[in-house]
């Protein structure tokens, strides 16, 4: 096989690929090898990558694969099936396993702990890929605690460093999604992901990185290359072209150490919940929320939860709504009502002194009576669960409360055959921008047979609309729907110009659709220069 690929191939179906090699088709089909790959080259990869890893770590067998093969998006056409994976354990085994892939043209997927929740997981977004399975590299290397740096592997999870912070009592804090205990900061910040204290932004506060590249050769980033490389996490710029973002939502290397800024204990952190009656006041309060992002006098990344996704978070659907069609906003205002819940619920949070505090609460409560919002504190609210959730989140601590959502919709007891794909679109953050993206929102959703269970975050200056199609994945024919109606509301919302921040496999080059053609071009031929054999996550992004 030659390294001239025919790069479209690389996203071919399922089926193309099972009739090459002669496995089955449809739902619960095999996993298929990738477009090009013999047998015999798979096998010779298999056994290559054996004998750097041991035989231990590298899984060949269906059965063997199976942990990575699970997801909550949707998969009718089982086109995201890993074809085997491989575990290892230091920066010398991951450059040997990328010059095996390159021998016999294997496609690898690289992840971190492949626990991204709502948008894939572990799951490849092209077949017949390897799971490049990173999560044997969880060291964390280092902690300046007058920097306030860290520097950590791949496999090193949320909830790892938490736990190294306190048990050498050291007064920083950490940045976390929603499903921070088990999710990896290398691999959330590789995928633009965001917390919810003032660090919530993790690609900004990420510096410095080690990563691999296609043909085996080990590139540091920043001031990493430099001969001692002291401000390696202090400065992030480094000279000539900033190369960290072309390794965040791409296939051009895999990221084996990660440099990241930890937040100083502040002295006092106070949480808020403001909420709201009413559906159609989201727009009011973008426009309340926006010049206290700018100015930072509300510093945080700002969760704006509607009530259905709250409720979803907590509650199985027969709990709330009994009827097959899409949950109305009278049942869900219903059960927001019963349960302490606006039908928007705005999480915010102050840190600092006392005083500086008391005189930005000032500025809060003010910006929120104006439109009837209610501001509502610890002692006002007592153990409600889903102010204790966002609370807990506001200052870097870890819970796992959103797995709740895969519960919505289940078909079995305990949550089994839950659905779950987040859909991300991102809009300036203005008020007029937010109705018209509900209304579409619920006319997609609605025509699909599905609910409307979303949420807002307002960040300086973007506004995230964060919706989660909750479906049965155990009803073969309710996940064709699920993926029918993801694809619209990608390209619905691509019409209008709120295009995706942030997508799972499933819809990947979809959504690199909405980006326009010389966008692609050329990321394509830095995919070409950087990986002339297509061996590195082809499909990743949209990137073949």
């Amino acid at each position: 096989m030659t390294a001239n690929i025919d790069r479209r191939s690389l996203l071919g179906g399922a089926a193309a690929g099972a009739a090459a090699v002669g496995l089955g088709t449809g739902a619960k089909a095999k996993a298929v090898l990738a477009p090009g790959v013999r047998k015999r080259d798979f096998a010779g990869a298999v056994a290559a990558m054996r004998k750097v890893v041991g035989d231990e770590w590298v899984f060949a067998d269906p059965e063997a694969v199976s942990p990575w093969k699970k997801s909550y998006t949707p998969d009718p056409y089982a086109k995201h099936v890993p074809v085997g994976a491989v575990c290892p354990e230091n920066v010398e085994q991951v450059q040997a396993i990328v010059k095996i892939a390159n021998q016999f043209r294997q496609p690898i997927w690289p992840i971190s702990t492949g626990k991204n929740m709502g948008y894939g997981q572990a799951t490849t977004a092209a077949p017949g890929q390897m799971v490049l399975d990173l999560k044997r590299m969880n060291r964390i290397l280092s902690v300046d605690t007058e920097l306030c740096t860290a520097l950590v592997e791949p496999g090193v999870t949320y909830r790892q460093l938490k736990d190294y912070l306190v048990e050498n009592n050291i007064p920083l804090w950490i940045d976390v999604p929603t499903v921070g205990p088990i999710a990896s900061p290398v691999g959330n910040t590789l995928d633009r992901g965001v917390g919810y204290t003032p660090y919530g932004e993790h690609f900004m506060v990420q510096c410095g990185m080690e990563v691999v590249l296609a043909d085996g050769e080990i590139l540091r980033t920043g001031m990493g290359s430099t001969k001692n490389p002291s401000a390696w996490q202090a400065f992030k710029w480094g000279y000539g072209p900033y190369l960290d973002g072309l390794f965040t939502q791409s296939n051009f290397g895999v990221v084996t150490k990660m440099g990241m800024w930890l937040m100083p204990q502040p002295p006092v952190y106070k949480p808020f919940v403001v909420r709201h009656k009413k559906m159609e006041d989201v727009a009011r309060i973008v426009e309340a929320m926006r010049p206290l992002r700018i100015a930072n006098i509300v510093p945080n990344v700002v969760l704006m939860m509607g009530a259905a996704y709250q409720l979803a978070m907590f509650k199985r659907r027969g709990e709330v709504w009994d009827q097959p069609t899409p949950i109305t906003d009278e049942a869900v205002a219903k059960a927001a009502h019963d349960n302490n819940l606006g039908m928007w619920n705005t999480y915010i949070a102050l840190y600092g002194t006392e005083g500086m505090i008391a005189e930005s609460e000032k500025i809060v409560r003010a910006a929120f009576a104006a439109i009837d919002g209610e501001v509502l504190t610890q002692e006002d609210v007592g153990d409600n669960p889903w102010f204790h959730h966002h609370a807990t989140l506001m200052q870097g601590g870890l819970n796992l409360d959103e797995i709740g959502l895969a519960r919505w919709r289940g078909a079995k007891e305990g949550g089994g055959g839950g659905g779950l794909a987040w859909f991300a679109p991102v809009a300036p953050a203005k008020g007029s921008e937010t109705q018209g993206q509900v209304e579409l929102a619920k006319q997609i959703l609605g025509k699909h047979g599905f609910d409307y269970t979303a949420a807002f975050a307002i960040g300086s200056r973007e506004l995230h609309h964060i919706i989660a199609l909750l479906y049965d994945k155990s009803d073969p024919a309710e996940e064709k729907r699920a993926d029918d109606c993801y694809r619209e509301l990608v390209t619905g919302f691509g019409e209008r110009g709120w295009a995706s921040y942030r997508t799972g496999v499933h819809a990947m080059d979809l959504v690199a659709e909405q980006f326009g053609t010389v966008n692609r071009a050329f990321n394509a031929k830095l995919k070409h220069a950087l990986d002339p054999n297509h061996i590195l996550a082809p499909g990743k992004s949209g990137i073949l």
